[in-house]
């Protein structure tokens, strides 16, 4: 695991709980949850535009086409 033994990952825990708190711990984890959530999201949509004419448009140009 990355060359990461039990005793250096119990001490990167240790610092992280002394850096913020244990109360913040669990807003940390909901934030990074929702990041990677909202990343694999946006990967996975494609990226389009939609450029369909909106319906007043269509109704103009029609109205144009019956005048002529």
């Amino acid at each position: 695991m990355f060359g990461l033994g039990m005793p250096e990952i119990l001490l990167i825990l240790v610092i992280v709980v002394i850096l913020f708190g244990a109360n913040k711990l669990p807003e940390l984890g909901k934030g990074m949850g929702s990041f990677i959530k909202n990343l694999k999201k946006g990967m996975s949509e494609p990226d389009e535009i939609d450029i369909t004419p909106k319906k007043s448009e269509e109704k103009e140009k029609e109205k144009g086409k019956v005048e002529k």
